[in-house]
C-alpha cells in the first residue's frame, strides 16, 4: 500500500493520478469534501469525465489532518510507501505559528508513524527555499548548506525544520529520499500557488518584477519522485529545477500562451515597501490575510540560480523546458475557463 499525504494539493494530485493510472494500490489523506472535487478536476484534464471518476474511485481515501495524530493511525495500517506532500504555503506573519505547526509538528508526525510502521521508503516534498548559496559560489546546490544566520521568510523556516525531521527518519532507519522542487508550474488550482500566475495574466496584470529563481514542471516532480522511490538510492536529497528564469520572463511566456498583454510595468522597491507599510496598517482593522512579508518582499528583487546536474546525473533525466510547460497549461487553463 501506498500512502500520499497532501493529495488534494498540485503536487499530491497529480502524483495520485500516475500512481493509480499504473494500478498502484494507493490511500490518499484528506480534510475535506471540497477539496476531492480538485483531484477530480485534475483527472479530468487528461481524461474523459467517466474514466477520470473511475480512476478517481480506485483511490483509498481517509479523511485525516498530519497536525490530528489519533486521525493518521489508520493512514498508515499496512502501508508500505509513503510520499508526504502536505505542506503550508503562506508568507502572512500572522499564520507563522500554523506553518509551524502544519510544517513542522505535522511532518514530525508523519515520521514517527513511519518509525512505527516501520516502512519501507519516505519520499518528502521539500523546497530550494531551504538552501542557501555559499560565499563566493554562483549557483546554488545541494551542498549549499542553510544559513541560519539569514533572515528567512517562516516558510523556508518550517520547511527546513521538516527536513531534519525527514533526516531523523534516516536515523531510525527508514530509507528517505528529499526533493527540493523550485516553483512548480503545472494546472488545477488557479487561485493559489504558481497556478495565480495563469489566472492574473488572464485577468490582466500590470506589473512584473526581476527576482530570478527556479522553476519546474509538475509532470517532471511527480516523475523524478517515482524514479527515486524504486530506486536504490536512499538518503539524499535532490534540487529540480528546470531553468532559472525571471519572474518577468515567465510572465511573457505565460501571456504569449493565454494570448493576453504580457505586464509591462515593473515593480519598483518603493512601491513593495509602500504596499507592505499600508497592509500592515490595513491589518490592525480588518483579518484580511497578508501577501506581503517584509523578510520575504525583498526576495522579489534578488536573482538566485540553482544546478539540478545532481539529479540529471543520478537518473540521466532530462527536464521538460519551462516553455513547454507553460504552453500545456495554459491549454488546460484556456479549455476550462472557455467552457
Amino acid at each position: 500500500m501506498i500512502l500520499v499525504t497532501g493529495g488534494t494539493g498540485l503536487v499530491g494530485s497529480h502524483l495520485l493520478l500516475d500512481l493509480i493510472s499504473e494500478g498502484k494500490n494507493v490511500r490518499a489523506i484528506y480534510r475535506t469534501q471540497e477539496s476531492l472535487e480538485a483531484v477530480k478536476k485534475v483527472f479530468s484534464y487528461t481524461h474523459p469525465e467517466a474514466e477520470a471518476l473511475e480512476l478517481f474511485d480506485k483511490i483509498e481515501w481517509q479523511k485525516a489532518d498530519i497536525t490530528d495524530v489519533p486521525s493518521l493511525a489508520p493512514a498508515f495500517e499496512n502501508v508500505d510507501l509513503v510520499y508526504h506532500c502536505a505542506a503550508m504555503v503562506s508568507f502572512d506573519t500572522s499564520k507563522d505559528n500554523e506553518l509551524r505547526k502544519v510544517n513542522i509538528e505535522g511532518t514530525a508526525n508523519v515520521v514517527n508513524f513511519c518509525i512505527k510502521n516501520e516502512v519501507k521508503k519516505l519520499c518528502f516534498v521539500s523546497s530550494i527555499a531551504t538552501f542557501d548559496l555559499k560565499p563566493g559560489e554562483k549557483e546554488i546546490t545541494e551542498t549549499s548548506f542553510w544559513n541560519k544566520e539569514l533572515n528567512h521568510s517562516m516558510y523556508a523556516i518550517t520547511k527546513y525544520g521538516a527536513e531534519m525531521e525527514v533526516w531523523r527518519a534516516s536515523q531510525e532507519g527508514i530509507p528517505v529520499i528529499i526533493v527540493n522542487p523550485g516553483v512548480i508550474i503545472g494546472p488545477g488550482f488557479w487561485n493559489s500557488g504558481s497556478g495565480k500566475i495563469f489566472s492574473k495574466v488572464n485577468s490582466g496584470l500590470d506589473y512584473h518584477f526581476p527576482k530570478t529563481t527556479g522553476f519546474v514542471g509538475v509532470w517532471d516532480v511527480v516523475k523524478v519522485m517515482q524514479l527515486l522511490m524504486y530506486s536504490s538510492v536512499r538518503n539524499e536529497e535532490f534540487i529540480l529545477v528546470s531553468e532559472n528564469l525571471s519572474f518577468k520572463k515567465v510572465f511573457e511566456m505565460t501571456a504569449e500562451e493565454l494570448g493576453k498583454p504580457a505586464p509591462s510595468k515593473r515593480l519598483k522597491k518603493w512601491m513593495v515597501f509602500t504596499g507592505w507599510i499600508w497592509q500592515e496598517a490595513s491589518g490592525v482593522f480588518s483579518n484580511r490575510e497578508k501577501h506581503l512579508d517584509s523578510r520575504s518582499s525583498k526576495s522579489l528583487f534578488q536573482h538566485s540560480f540553482y544546478s539540478a546536474e545532481k539529479i540529471k546525473a543520478e537518473l540521466n533525466y532530462n527536464f521538460q523546458p519551462v516553455h513547454q510547460v507553460i504552453e500545456r497549461t495554459s491549454k488546460m487553463f484556456k479549455e476550462e475557463h472557455t467552457t
